[in-house]
């Protein structure tokens, strides 16, 4: 039903990744592949759902409408096997907002936030804005370039002090969609020790069979201890519409979260971001079902086209997120290097593996969520990039 094979371009429409081009890689003449959003249209029935409202003239105050929490609830109830309740749902403009939200809420100035590196920056900057103090634990790399939880690393690091851990589900940039026996394990800690758990579950639909999301707030007992955030920015490429909500089951957590959240003012907000996100949820199963596909054909040609060089880049298996993790290691470069040869060799603008944190060293981040044509043209670039370096090498 869906053509994913071609799309409009963003080169003149203010898009983040194009706007911003030289300023990050001080060159115009990059192929973008690094913020989080699609080079894919926004779906169609998202689109028309706008349009319609639209021929109503006039764009006032509007409350979040329970119609929309209801379409939300039955989706993460249909794709995730959880069920909330609407008296349970917050409107939010973005996971960050949120989190930062919780940071304030749940932990005092000099108390411990922990976070699992390496990971998406703003868990780590947000903690320190927030007047906390960051404590990391980085992810364990298995023999396979996959990650899992250090959990004696987690039980180490955690102390009286650590109020909130900040969770990535599925994580983003290694693209593991945690198991519920990894979850569970980190469940029984965190309950052991009275910390509160943020779980960002932005890129809970774009799990890949036969992987499965498993919902933090799902597990035995994990309601008294989560807070969890969703939305539909990443899932049907509508960031724009800035939207996106945070769930809290337990009175005391919510209590004290609305306590900064209305001090804030988050109010309801837009009108237009109501009607597509309902939209969204209500109408996007066969969408989804296709994109995934696309996404996944994208992820093999990348992996295909790597394959001649695994001596210089090894691709890190994935499991959720249209973010492909690359160890680049093996060039043998310093991170400000490999980003440069990136921009001037190959002419990709990626994001740094070091800015998700130090264990991020030796990698790049490429985003494959574009349409077959534009991964040809990534691709092609890579190859010839890394072509000269090989020619380079003899």
């Amino acid at each position: 039903m869906y053509d994913f094979s071609s799309a409009p371009s963003r080169e003149h429409s203010n898009a983040e990744k194009y706007a911003l081009r030289q300023e990050l890689f001080g060159t115009e003449d990059v192929l973008p592949a690094w913020v989080a959003d699609m080079d894919l249209p926004t779906p169609p029935f998202v689109l028309e759902a706008v349009q319609q409202r639209l021929k109503h003239p006039i764009i006032g105050y509007e409350e979040f409408p329970k119609s929309a929490k209801e379409a939300q609830i039955a989706w993460i109830r249909d794709h995730h096997d959880k069920t909330f309740n609407p008296q349970n749902i917050l409107y939010s403009h973005s996971v960050v907002a949120s989190m930062s939200v919780a940071i304030e809420a749940f932990s005092q100035k000099g108390e411990e936030v922990l976070y699992l590196s390496p990971v998406y920056p703003p868990f780590f900057k947000q903690i320190a804005r927030n007047g906390a103090k960051g404590v990391k634990s980085a992810l364990r790399k298995k023999s396979d370039g996959s990650y899992t939880f250090d959990f004696d690393d987690i039980r180490k690091k955690i102390t009286p002090k650590t109020k909130l851990l900040l969770l990535c589900n599925p994580h983003n940039p290694v693209g593991r969609a945690w198991s519920k026996e990894e979850l569970s394990e980190l469940l029984h800690i965190c309950k052991a020790n009275d910390v509160v758990v943020f779980s960002d579950e932005i890129h809970s639909d774009l799990v890949f069979a036969p992987h499965k999301h498993t919902p933090f707030s799902s597990l035995d007992g994990a309601q008294e201890i989560t807070i969890s955030a969703f939305g539909v920015g990443k899932t049907f490429n509508m960031a724009g519409f800035a939207i996106s909500t945070v769930a809290i089951e337990n009175e005391t957590l919510l209590k004290r979260y609305k306590a900064v959240y209305d001090a804030i003012h988050f109010a309801q907000g837009a009108v237009l971001s109501h009607v597509a996100f309902e939209a969204a949820y209500t109408q996007g199963a066969m969408w989804l079902k296709e994109l995934k596909a696309h996404l996944w054909h994208n992820y093999t040609l990348l992996a295909d086209a790597l394959k001649p060089y695994e001596d210089l880049i090894r691709l890190t298996p994935l499991e959720a997120t249209y973010l492909a993790w690359l160890d680049c290691s093996a060039m043998g470069m310093r991170d400000k290097t490999l980003r440069e040869w990136f921009v001037h060799k190959a002419k990709l603008g990626l994001n740094a593996g070091i800015s998700f944190g130090k264990e991020g060293s030796g990698y790049m981040r490429l985003n494959f969520a574009v349409s077959t044509q534009q991964m040809d043209a990534i691709i092609k670039r890579l190859r010839k990039g890394l072509d000269a370096y090989q020619l380079g090498r003899v």
